[in-house]
């Protein structure tokens, strides 16, 4: 594989930390990463989301349909989608704003938790935007090959790939029915309980 310029570890300009909280793209091999840092941030809030949902809530239907909305939108960041990008990040937020004050209330590690997971969110709005505008000027530019030697690399590389065109206007018409059936929802729950 290395004579053919193929290889699984690619090398990346920043550590682990930086690129997670405020990445930067030299390369194409930056730009690949951070779109499957990407995937895999959105797809494990929305695993989180759907554990949290069904077993403390008993909410199981609404747990599977965060976590289509976050898995889904790793899906078009990872395929450098600036739009899917924005609506898991908008979504957690609201989220996590009619959440705060229970939090820092009854678990304030949680709060400093999903605290940390917004700022992640952030980072990959940021990281989606530049890589959405990357152009490969040099050898150094091109993009390496996406691999499917194993299931993460199948998750990772194949899977958006194949799902992202034929689901995108799909999920920009679900994506926003459920924030704008979220805000409604929490509006009329503050409205019946006497906040607003």
């Amino acid at each position: 594989m290395q004579t053919l310029g193929l290889s699984d570890s690619t090398t990346r300009s920043d550590g682990r930390l930086k690129s997670l909280f405020w990445p930067s793209i030299q390369s194409g091999s930056d730009v690949d990463y951070l779109a499957v840092q990407g995937y895999w941030v959105c797809t494990a809030v929305g695993i989180v989301s759907l554990v949290f949902l069904t077993l403390t809530a008993h909410q199981p239907i609404i747990g599977t349909l965060v976590f289509l909305l976050f898995h889904l939108g790793g899906v078009g960041v990872r395929e450098h989608n600036r739009f899917a990008a924005s609506i898991v990040l908008v979504y957690y937020v609201i989220d996590l704003l009619v959440s705060i004050v229970y939090l820092l209330v009854n678990s304030p590690g949680i709060a400093v938790l999903r605290v940390i997971i917004t700022a992640l969110l952030v980072s990959n709005l940021r990281a989606t935007w530049i890589a959405a505008e990357w152009r490969p000027d040099s050898e150094d530019g091109a993009l390496p090959p996406r691999l499917g030697d194993t299931l993460a690399d199948k998750l990772a590389d194949e899977w958006p790939a194949w799902v992202w065109p034929k689901i995108a206007i799909a999920y920009y018409i679900f994506s926003v029915g459920f924030l704008l059936l979220t805000v409604a929802g929490l509006l009329f729950i503050a409205l019946r309980s006497g906040r607003i």
